[in-house]
């Protein structure tokens, strides 16, 4: 397939032609409807997935796209340019390897062009375990009204406060205290809310059902929005083991970042920081039975600033829907828009073939690798 043709600017277009080219790869579907919500178009949601390769295999490559629901134009059309890749198909029958694709697992961040769900939940700050202490995050409390202004475009006031109190602050502790995720706005950026959320729930238990008596799992989850434009950034998804570190290390590359390590030089976690209730935490209700490999592939699209500010425009037209004219509701979903997915040929190349890579080396590792019990 053209490597153009596998994008998608809507998700119902892309959920089309990710059935499409699942159906033409000879993979079983599963579709899993959101309940109560529709798309921008009014469409039904859907979490998708997608099963090719020897069902029974001891060995599963989970790929998945939409955490971020925006992410979902990038992640989508790296999976279906996986699809619809013959030498894919080739090489998941030479690993004796299973490849299950989950499409859009918030579906309708994805539709709506939002980073969050339904419940403006950001997936990767709410995979915790809600019975106990939250992460505190103090510094946000007097961020909040200054992200969050009473109108947009921001006004030069709100703008001069907020120089000041990164002035006060320092730039990175602004990144870290925005980006880190806090459980006490559920207006805000980056709300991890107070209980599993609907897609939270739903992976895990297609990931539950789909791993059952396998041993190895390896987890590619693609996001963007973060780093060089264009480029890969591989971050280390897993536990603070050095085995499981080093595998990943020897099947990606040494250029493998750990949000753990602070001399890491990750865009990540220069950012953020080890961030609370990522989606990784979710496949350890087996610890001790599959060995998982995992990592989040992170394509960079605009300077951090822009994303930012995307992302304060977004959530602004969420939580005042009826403040904005026509015109700025347009700018900023077209804002938002281009702050995760690159509408352009070289972007999606460089997605479709540093996704492929990833992939290739994952069925290579997961070969290479004996057998956990």
């Amino acid at each position: 397939a053209n490597t153009s043709d596998c994008f998608a600017r809507s998700y119902l277009d892309a959920r089309q032609k990710f059935l499409g080219a699942a159906s033409t790869a000879g993979a079983q579907l599963e579709a899993i409807r959101l309940p109560g919500y529709q798309g921008r178009d009014g469409e039904a949601l859907y979490l998708d997935v997608a099963l090719l390769g020897n069902a029974d295999a001891a060995r599963l490559l989970l790929v998945t796209s939409a955490t971020h629901g925006a992410e979902g134009y990038c992640g989508s059309g790296g999976q279906v340019s996986l699809l619809a890749d013959d030498s894919i198909r080739a090489r998941l029958a030479q690993a004796d390897t299973a490849m299950l694709l989950v499409h859009a697992v918030n579906p309708y961040g994805f539709s709506h062009c939002h980073r969050t769900n339904e419940d403006n939940i950001d997936l990767n700050r709410n995979c915790i375990d809600f019975s106990a202490a939250r992460k505190a995050n103090p510094g946000y409390a007097g961020l909040h009204p200054l992200l969050l202004p009473a109108s947009w475009p921001p006004t030069p006031a709100n703008v001069a406060q907020l120089q000041d109190w990164i002035a006060a602050h320092g730039e990175l502790t602004y990144q870290a205290t925005v980006v880190g995720g806090q459980y006490d706005f559920p207006d805000g950026l980056f709300y991890g809310g107070t209980q599993a959320s609907w897609s939270s729930n739903t992976l895990l238990d297609v990931m539950t059902r789909y791993s059952a008596g396998r041993e190895q799992l390896a987890w590619i989850d693609i996001h963007t929005g973060l780093g060089a434009r264009g480029h890969g950034e591989k971050i280390y998804a897993g536990r603070q083991d050095a085995a499981e570190l080093a595998r990943a290390k020897a099947w990606w590359g040494a250029d493998v970042f750990a949000p753990f390590d602070p001399g890491s030089g990750s865009s990540s976690t220069e950012i953020a920081g080890p961030v609370s209730g990522l989606a990784y935490r979710l496949p350890r209700w087996q610890a001790g039975q599959l060995a998982v490999t995992s990592m989040a592939l992170e394509f960079g699209t605009v300077p951090l600033p822009e994303m930012l500010h995307a992302l304060r425009g977004d959530n602004w037209l969420r939580q005042f829907p009826a403040a904005a004219s026509a015109a700025d509701a347009h700018t900023i979903r077209e804002a938002m828009l281009a702050a995760f997915y690159c509408d352009q040929e070289d972007w999606k190349g460089m997605i479709v073939g540093q996704l492929k890579t990833s992939v290739v080396q994952a069925l290579a590792g997961l070969k290479a690798t004996p057998a956990s019990r």
